[in-house]
């Protein structure tokens, strides 16, 4: 049996990038306080995986946390990558996997929404919406997620007026202990 203690972070790293980045560049430094054990350490798939594969080290990760950050941005809904109709084993003329995996059409976002939203049912995850903007836009939200766990906004204005990323309100909503939880788990 795997004890959940990570934290494993979502989003679509090709638009989000830069959020994502800078929450695992405050992770790292020792000087502050946001402090997580990221699931991504566990195990990596390499990109040139097939995707089942990958969602296989997603699932092995996800199995293993017990919260679940997901960055939201702009393309967050519509991202496919993960969709077997991309990958180069999937048959069209016989819609199957010329491997003999299962087919499985859900993006690597939606899969792994889809995950955490039963590990929130079933065991308590906590669910983390972190969105990359300045407000909280829950139409950009996979559906399975709008109206489950905290959502905040990603960025916040700095005495000057200039946009800058809230370190605060993610180091609270990520690190924020669920009310009745004596123990910290």
């Amino acid at each position: 049996m795997m004890y959940r203690t990570r934290t494993y972070l979502a989003g679509d790293w090709d638009g989000d990038s830069d959020l994502i980045q800078q929450i695992l560049k405050w992770n790292e430094n020792d000087y502050l306080t946001l402090n997580f054990s990221d699931a991504h350490d566990l195990q990596q798939a390499r990109d040139t995986s097939l995707n089942c594969s990958i969602k296989k080290s997603l699932s092995h990760r996800l199995n293993a946390s017990k919260v679940f950050v997901l960055v939201v941005g702009n393309h967050t809904n519509t991202v496919t990558k993960g969709s077997c109709q991309y990958c180069d084993s999937y048959s069209k003329y016989f819609q199957s996997c010329r491997r003999y995996m299962n087919v499985d059409f859900r993006s690597f976002i939606k899969y792994e929404c889809e995950m955490a939203e039963s590990s929130f049912r079933l065991n308590g995850m906590k669910i983390v919406v972190i969105y990359n903007s300045l407000y909280v836009h829950r139409e950009k939200c996979p559906e399975i997620l709008k109206n489950i766990g905290k959502h905040i906004a990603g960025k916040t204005y700095d005495r000057e007026w200039n946009i800058r990323y809230d370190y605060q309100a993610i180091k609270d909503a990520i690190m924020e202990k669920e009310e009745g939880d004596k123990y910290g788990r």
